[in-house]
């Protein structure tokens, strides 16, 4: 049976996967509106952080009037790869790519957690992991039709591809820091280096700021795309606080396999809101990713769970 942790824990991971899975559309119809994905990816990161700083003011002067080091290189590092570099990555493959194809191509970061695992941790895995990878890397196959010659477009192949090696980083560092750091802290330091390194890139000087109260759809009902990037950023900060808090209870492979109920919920939030719809193939290859991942996922969960229980048996004799 789970423990109330572990059950905390998944249910955390779960609801954060439901409010990114429905940023997608928020940013697209702004992309569609004439900013670009990294200028989107800037403001959404900016409006995170400044709620970030204000959550973690108090926790922040605590851990400095006590002394405490912070590891600094460490959470400069998750800003720059699980903020700034995920989420730019991320809208370029939007942009160019149905966003339920771009969140499965950035979802094949829990397959980069199960090879971290494996060959960094030096983890034996069982057969099941491998089977796992190699289903959805199958699946993946089908979802970009590579026996059309890829008709996707090519960058946003890229860029989701290196979407998902940056999301594997969220997982695995997510999982240290937050056992080390205040979830408060973690996302303030995070989001304030993710918006000063994408600051050149940006260019905020050289914004069209007219964009932002021009008119966009969703849903068949009109809005402004500054009301879409408040939409955004509020769910990217719920977000990004549940699913940091929730790895403080499941180790990142778990995580990492919860997570894929963003991608059902991006898609459907895309059909709903923009009205996408993917093809026959690519939906049987998006089941066949998802398929895939979780049986990795659990090989993976499952041997660390027996490896956990067999060191805390250790201990106990000890």
């Amino acid at each position: 049976m789970s423990s109330p942790r572990a059950l905390l824990g998944v249910t955390l991971v779960l609801a954060a996967s439901v409010f990114f899975g429905v940023c997608g559309p928020f940013g697209k119809v702004v992309i569609q509106a004439g900013l670009s994905p990294i200028q989107v990816t800037w403001l959404r990161i900016c409006g995170v952080g400044v709620i970030a700083v204000v959550a973690a003011a108090v926790p922040l002067v605590r851990v400095l009037r006590e002394g405490r080091q912070l590891p600094w290189g460490a959470l400069i590092l998750f800003g720059l790869t699980a903020v700034s570099a995920v989420q730019a990555f991320y809208f370029i493959a939007v942009e160019r790519l149905p966003v339920g194809i771009a969140l499965l191509l950035e979802f094949m970061g829990p397959i980069v957690v199960v090879a971290w695992v494996r060959f960094v941790r030096r983890t034996v895995l069982p057969r099941a992991a491998v089977v796992g990878v190699l289903l959805s890397l199958a699946g993946l196959c089908i979802v970009v039709e590579v026996w059309l010659g890829l008709r996707l477009d090519a960058i946003g192949l890229v860029a989701g591809s290196a979407a998902a090696a940056c999301q594997a980083t969220y997982f695995l560092s997510g999982e240290k820091l937050t056992a080390k750091v205040d979830v408060r802290i973690l996302l303030a330091v995070g989001f304030t280096t993710g918006a000063i390194s994408l600051l050149p890139l940006a260019a905020p000087w050289a914004m069209d700021w007219a964009v932002l109260s021009g008119r966009v759809t969703l849903g068949g009902v009109e809005t402004t795309a500054l009301a879409s990037i408040a939409a955004l950023v509020a769910c990217t900060a719920v977000a990004y606080g549940l699913g940091l808090s929730g790895l403080r209870f499941v180790s990142a492979p778990v995580a990492g396999g919860l997570g894929y109920t963003e991608v059902v919920v991006a898609s459907l939030a895309a059909w709903a809101l923009l009205g996408e719809a993917l093809t026959v193939p690519q939906i049987i290859g998006g089941l066949v990713v998802i398929a895939g991942v979780f049986t990795a996922q659990r090989a993976v969960s499952a041997k660390t769970g027996v490896e956990t229980a067999a060191e805390e048996a250790a201990v106990t004799k000890v």
